[in-house]
């Protein structure tokens, strides 16, 4: 990938990330990794180049399919309940690649990230700007959200990006012990974030903030 390209100029330039990261430091962002993952990951190659110059605001924006990339704040926040301080964490699951900031953000601080998306052409894409960024610890794949991804369970973090009446039980099987499920609980008129914690063998639920997501949905596009 062209290195001009993906460092930026202008309104994709490292002073703009700068003034992002300020803003989520003034919004309660406080871990120093997560804020380093937001600093070096460039935002505008996961959006189209006509957006491009919106990247490094605070705010959603359109990656085609009726599906939207989150607003830094909202992966910023996810990720620092997902790690919740902890030092090293092995693997996590994400429910929704989308444009595959997120997962590029999650590679950065983790070990192995796994990532499921229902639409293929956008996973397509995705695994294209993987592949030109160089992240080698993030494996993707078309499948159902609901669903999880058994077979590289028991996860130590699952953020999902989409919202559901309640969290898939699927999802609460594949925590491992101390881990968190960190996902919109809601619809479409009522959304809150929310965390799911296994201790013990059970599931602890707490009650975050008001968020606005996609829906969970079942199924696959294939074309």
């Amino acid at each position: 990938m062209n290195s001009i390209r993906q460092q930026g100029i202008g309104m994709t330039s490292q002073r703009t990330r700068e003034r992002l990261v300020q803003r989520l430091m003034e919004q309660g962002i406080r871990q120093v990794a997560v804020l380093e993952a937001i600093r070096t990951t460039p935002r505008h190659l996961f959006i189209d180049e006509a957006l491009a110059h919106r990247a490094y605001e605070d705010v959603s924006l359109p990656i085609g399919f009726g599906q939207t990339i989150s607003q830094p704040y909202i992966v910023a926040r996810m990720t620092e309940i997902a790690l919740a301080g902890r030092k090293h964490v092995e693997r996590v699951l994400e429910i929704g690649t989308g444009c595959g900031y997120q997962a590029a953000i999650l590679s950065r601080l983790v070990s192995q990230v796994y990532s499921i998306e229902r639409i293929n052409p956008l996973l397509s894409r995705a695994r294209k700007r993987f592949q030109d960024l160089g992240l080698k610890n993030i494996s993707a794949r078309l499948g159902d959200g609901n669903e999880g991804w058994p077979e590289h369970a028991p996860y130590d973090a699952i953020i999902a990006a989409a919202v559901a009446p309640e969290a898939p039980p699927e999802l609460l099987r594949e925590l491992a012990e101390g881990g968190v499920l960190v996902m919109p609980v809601g619809d479409s008129l009522q959304q809150e974030l929310r965390t799911y914690t296994r201790q013990r063998g059970e599931i602890i639920e707490q009650a975050l903030e008001p968020v606005r997501f996609v829906p969970l949905l079942d199924g696959v596009v294939r074309q």
